[in-house]
């Protein structure tokens, strides 16, 4: 286990300290269910309530919270920040594979850089290109001609097909395949002809893909992923999709292809989006939102209705049904009650 002095993590956060600063520090917790010798934090006011309660060495507060808490304190700009950057500092994670097991396949043709750690069972591909520190969890498939920057991580039963491309300090979760081939046919008089999907998948720098999501290779040209993103589990992202810098994508939601997303973008959970469309830099959309057209300005975009009683959500689905009715006899009102000038 990690452990640090609250001046160490004062001195990494470039924060105040409000009282022991010699305090041990070796794990976070929240607020309810921190102990000594833990680091919690207050991102969020409804959470105050906890504050005077908590058995934490130490809590990451603002400076507004800090002025009326008595305990220890390490003051910082953005508590929820400085919880991430703790807890990454403090992590404990151990490493997707170390050395090169026995049971690892290996091409002949491959190159493998320093420090390469290669689990069992692992199958690495001819021409694959291995750099620096990557790990590559038990049971990985890496097709021919993948290339993966340093650092890199992929976890236990990845797929990687041929011609993908990653780069350094990403981090791929169990069962994520990428590569797959897009969903691309033509219809000959009922009768499906595949389009063989010949781009491949363009993956930048610090990009994390989720457990069991799912990126498509390109039909002609790439998929691209630019560096920053990050998506979350059961995501499919489909082919000559591009998804822009640092843009997040919540589980389950799907991607049609020939999308752009642009960057700093945040899509909730269980979305849907058309394809053949783009959305601007900067779009925020609501979970359970369907997009259907392009989005060219930044804003909260939303369409999911709540949950509601059955019987009242039926009466209101038929009501939907006559809106347009509804529109054409308001419209009809207006005309006949309108008076000339």
């Amino acid at each position: 286990m990690n452990s640090v002095t609250l001046k160490e993590l004062g001195l990494l956060l470039d924060g105040d300290i409000q009282g022991d600063e010699t305090l041990i520090i070796d794990s976070v917790a929240t607020l309810e269910h921190a102990k000594a010798g833990q680091i919690s934090f207050l991102a969020n006011s409804k959470y105050r309530s906890q504050l005077e309660e908590t058995q934490a060495s130490a809590v990451l507060l603002s400076a507004k919270d800090a002025q009326d808490y008595q305990g220890t304190a390490l003051i910082v700009k953005d508590p929820y920040v400085g919880f991430a950057r703790v807890a990454q500092y403090l992590d404990t994670t151990p490493k997707a594979a170390v050395g090169i097991h026995p049971s690892a396949q290996i091409d002949a043709s491959a190159h493998i850089g320093e420090g390469v750690a290669i689990g069992a069972n692992a199958v690495i591909g001819a021409n694959v290109i291995l750099g620096e520190n990557v790990q590559i969890g038990a049971g990985v498939v890496l097709g021919q001609d993948v290339v993966i920057g340093s650092k890199t991580r992929l976890w236990a039963n990845v797929t990687v097909y041929h011609d993908v491309h990653l780069g350094q300090d990403c981090i791929i979760h169990s069962g994520a395949v990428l590569g797959s081939d897009g969903f691309g046919y033509a219809n000959d008089r009922g009768q499906w002809i595949k389009i063989p999907q010949t781009g491949g998948v363009r993956i930048g720098d610090r990009v994390e893909i989720g457990a069991n999501s799912t990126v498509d290779r390109g039909a002609l040209g790439h998929t691209e992923i630019h560096d920053g993103v990050i998506i979350d589990n059961q995501v499919q992202i489909a082919h000559n999709d591009i998804i822009g810098e640092n843009t997040a994508i919540a589980g389950s939601t799907t991607v049609a292809g020939s999308v752009t997303i642009g960057k700093y973008c945040i899509i909730g959970g269980s979305c849907a989006i058309a394809g053949h469309l783009s959305i601007a830099d900067g779009v925020h959309v609501s979970g359970g939102t369907n997009i259907t057209s392009t989005m060219r300005e930044p804003g909260l975009y939303s369409s999911a209705t709540v949950a509601m009683d059955n019987k009242l959500w039926r009466k209101n689905t038929v009501r939907f049904r006559q809106l347009d009715e509804l529109f054409h006899r308001v419209k009809t009102l207006e005309k006949n009650l309108k008076t000339p000038d």
